[in-house]
């Protein structure tokens, strides 16, 4: 059954679906156009289609709107979504924004809004979702909530980057991080800010290891000098490294005496390479083991949740010491292989000793054609007397390969 009120939070990630039930989307969110004495109306929605593109749906393609799922007549303009001046988007502009109740003069917070569909098929602002300023000491209560119409409020002329965030934070809460930096990207700058803020610390080191350059010394720029370098302790000391490259060096060595002590000494050791080598992407924590260990020794360490998948598919084999710089560089076991033996095994039994390391000031080119000649994830990097100092990723080269802008740039 179609509904003739919805409220607009609850559409985030809504399933978009055809007239013959195939899913064809979600929607991201839902575009509003003020008028001068009228409620604002919904033009239409900003949904997200196969390859994380975002495109417009109009409101007059949709033919019904149900719990759980928002249904359309089958016709969807492939173009990116741009937006234009006259268009506010509502979760990530409207919901946060303060307004007064005209009859007390109370100032109060969107939390939510319904739109409602009209006689003429419109669908209008019907009434706001409102929460005034807390009026209890205790520490975790929240203020009252009211249902008001639009008529009721005036919005308050403020700086948007202090329009509350925890109403646009609810809505990406469940996002991964590659999809929630696609989703803060299409923020204005002062919204994007004004989140990014009110992230917790991990949060926000997941953020910035996916954002492009530019964003990410916006929002580290907007950071005091002791919550950045909390934030640069949580990233990898690869995509930290890459960071702070782009900071002034006084700032940059300001975040480095505040960082953790181990953490800080792996970026300086990535800084001294070239951007564009294996020294200078590599990850400085590759999992090494010793010959003697054995098969289930090498599985308790790639089972770590803190390790990523494309470093738990292979195990590198050193003499010791067995923290990069390590002893001299012996071959790579893989995750494959480590499956096939019974957990007694030793890896010196396993080692595939033909992978050859690279050197640190291999060119991108040359890493990319290694990975791409041989079926690789990874490819060891070791210095000049073979002691493996880290790993080169196939997701460390596709980050340099790909084109800053291409998250937002339209499919070729």
């Amino acid at each position: 059954m179609s509904a003739t009120r919805v409220f607009v939070a609850r559409l985030a990630g809504v399933g978009v679906f055809d007239p013959v039930g195939d899913r064809v989307g979600k929607v991201i969110d839902v575009l509003m156009s003020y008028r001068k004495t009228l409620p604002p109306r919904a033009i239409g929605f900003v949904i997200e289609i196969s390859g994380r593109r975002r495109v417009f749906l109009p409101v007059a393609r949709v033919t019904a709107i149900a719990p759980g799922q928002l249904i359309t007549n089958g016709l969807i303009d492939l173009r990116r979504f741009s937006q234009k001046g006259q268009e506010t988007r509502a979760i990530a502009e409207m919901l946060g924004r303060k307004v007064t109740l005209i009859s007390s003069g109370i100032h109060a917070t969107i939390e939510d809004f319904a739109i409602e569909k009209s006689k003429r098929g419109e669908w209008v602002l019907a009434e706001l979702f409102v929460r005034k300023p807390k009026n209890s000491a205790l520490p975790f209560a929240k203020g009252p909530t009211e249902f008001v119409s639009w008529n009721e409020v005036a919005e308050d002329q403020e700086d948007p980057s202090e329009q509350d965030a925890q109403q646009l934070l609810s809505t990406v809460a469940d996002l991964r991080p590659a999809d929630l930096a696609t989703a803060v990207l299409d923020l204005p700058e002062e919204r994007m800010l004004a989140l990014a803020g009110n992230l917790n610390d991990e949060r926000l080191a997941d953020l910035l290891e996916e954002l492009p350059e530019e964003e990410q010394l916006e929002i580290i720029n907007e950071l005091d000098d002791e919550r950045a370098a909390e934030v640069l302790d949580l990233m990898g000391p690869d995509d930290a490294a890459d960071l702070m490259a782009n900071l002034s060096s006084e700032r940059a060595e300001a975040l480095l005496e505040l960082m953790d002590d181990e953490e800080a000494e792996d970026i300086r050791a990535l800084l001294q390479y070239e951007p564009y080598t294996a020294g200078g992407m590599m990850t400085p924590e590759p999992i090494v083991c010793a010959a003697d260990t054995t098969v289930a020794e090498a599985m308790a360490l790639i089972r770590r949740r803190e390790v990523e998948p494309v470093l738990a598919a292979q195990i590198f084999v050193t003499l010791p010491p067995y923290e990069p710089p390590t002893g001299k560089y012996l071959g790579v076991v893989y995750f494959q292989k480590l499956l096939r033996y019974p957990p007694h095994e030793r890896l010196s039994s396993l080692i595939d000793t033909e992978l050859e390391a690279i050197p640190a000031d291999t060119s991108i080119g040359q890493i990319h054609r290694d990975l791409a000649s041989y079926d690789l994830v990874a490819l060891p990097v070791v210095d000049g007397d073979n002691h493996l100092i880290g790993a080169v990723t196939v997701d460390d080269v596709l980050d340099h390969l790909l084109p800053d802008d291409w998250r937002s740039e339209e499919d070729q």
